[in-house]
């Protein structure tokens, strides 16, 4: 990325964390992805109250965690499921009262198999909304045998023209698989090393690391970068402009998938009514159709993702895969730490 570029995408996050995406009802304030920060995921609150939540957003859950930490105060936060033990154990959060969400009993229980996420003194974190990482790539440039293994990621012919995630475990799911590790909370030493250093060899590729999904779109629309690593978001984007975007969720090595949901933040300054009436929101059945059709996401609650076709799950690039994958679900938090600490040390250089 030519440093110009790179210093009006960082301006433009400076100013977007600065202040709210939308100011809108005062009594609720929601810490989110920018993808997520339209009304049409909680048509229930906005036709209770008249108007949706205040959103702001964050670009990576280590930025979000890092700022709520820090004294930014908000009601709710959207992480995915490897941050919850970080606010749990920063005291940042407090539990679910679940008898006041009625579509609780219909999430997925593979989102709350977790002792991190339920335990013997509550529900710590709502699972609302999961999908894939995987290969995204320029179909018109890139041909399918060249993106069947996640060491396109390392070939010098694509030097220069391949993004990552500016996400710690987002990178680290794919330079794990990418070594042979399945299951990334049992990470030895060894493995650890060795993902490392195929990390190392990626980053030598990379033209520039991303962000945000509408950041990642322009690059790959630009031509600049041929192949990333992706989110299921840059692929509705980049398509619905008419771009031939590939999304390859079948590498030999697999693909990575991840949960994400909500916390209740502790000695929020807003209204805990509306704060359940927006998780009720998000949890509607309608809701699945939206965050399928907007992000290219599926919905936590089973009985709403019932109501969606194969089909429909296909077009959006969240249908079953039989390919293997690593579920990036909550790790201990050293193992964590240890990968935010070398993953900053390889975008460094070092």
């Amino acid at each position: 990325m030519k440093r110009s570029t790179a210093l009006l995408l960082s301006a433009a996050v400076a100013l977007t964390l600065a202040a709210p995406v939308r100011a809108a009802d005062p009594e609720l304030i929601v810490f989110d992805w920018s993808s997520f920060t339209d009304d049409a995921f909680v048509k229930d609150y906005v036709a209770k109250h008249g108007q949706g939540p205040t959103f702001t957003v964050f670009g990576d859950d280590d930025e979000a965690f890092q700022k709520v930490s820090s004294g930014f105060k908000v009601d709710l936060v959207h992480p995915c499921s490897q941050m919850v033990g970080k606010y749990r154990d920063a005291g940042l959060i407090e539990p679910w009262d679940v008898s006041r969400i009625p579509e609780f009993a219909n999430i997925s229980p593979k989102f709350l198999n977790s002792a991190t996420v339920r335990d013997d003194t509550g529900v710590w974190y709502i699972p609302t909304d999961y999908a894939f990482t995987a290969v995204a790539y320029n179909a018109d440039q890139i041909t399918p045998e060249d993106v069947a293994s996640l060491n396109v990621f390392i070939d010098p012919k694509f030097a220069g023209r391949v993004s990552l995630p500016d996400n710690t475990d987002d990178v680290w799911s794919l330079a794990l698989l990418a070594t042979g590790v399945t299951d990334w909370t049992t990470t030895t030493d060894e493995q650890f090393q060795a993902a490392a250093a195929w990390l190392r060899q990626a980053h030598a590729n990379v033209r520039a690391y991303w962000t945000d999904p509408s950041e990642l779109a322009q690059l790959m629309a630009s031509g600049e970068v041929l192949v990333a690593w992706s989110w299921n978001d840059v692929i509705p984007i980049l398509r619905a402009d008419g771009f031939n975007a590939g999304f390859q969720r079948q590498a030999k090595e697999g693909a990575a998938s991840f949960f994400c949901g909500f916390v209740n933040m502790k000695d929020a300054p807003g209204s805990e009514d509306k704060a359940y009436d927006f998780v009720n929101a998000w949890l509607a059945h309608g809701t699945a159709r939206v965050v399928l059709e907007t992000v290219g996401y599926a919905h936590a609650n089973d009985a709403a993702m019932a109501g969606i076709t194969l089909e429909d799950l296909k077009a959006g690039e969240v249908d079953p895969i039989s390919t293997t994958v690593l579920a990036q679900t909550p790790i201990e938090g050293a193992l964590r730490a240890r990968m935010l600490e070398e993953f900053e040390l390889i975008k460094s250089g070092f």
